[in-house]
């Protein structure tokens, strides 16, 4: 699942990434290390949230930045409807 988020949110869901995330190490995912350095793919993504452990483990922590992204959710859904 992908997870829209705005321009404005960019900054702070890196901000995040970068304090709160236990597998980003120096810009790279420990997840996706296989031998090699891999770069999070969150930190590239200037579009949406495609990190399942982000979303469902960091972004919480921070209530006001997963209130506001959860709210983007919902918007895109009920434009679909």
């Amino acid at each position: 699942m992908i997870v829209p988020i705005k321009p404005e949110q960019i900054e702070q869901v890196n901000a995040l990434v970068r304090s709160a995330c236990a597998n980003c190490q120096d810009g790279c995912c420990l997840l996706l290390d296989d031998g090699d350095s891999y770069p999070c793919v969150q930190l590239l993504s200037i579009s949406g949230i495609y990190c399942n452990y982000f979303y469902y483990s960091v972004l919480p922590t921070d209530k006001m930045l997963y209130r506001s992204v959860i709210q983007n959710i919902n918007y895109k859904e009920r434009k679909t409807l």
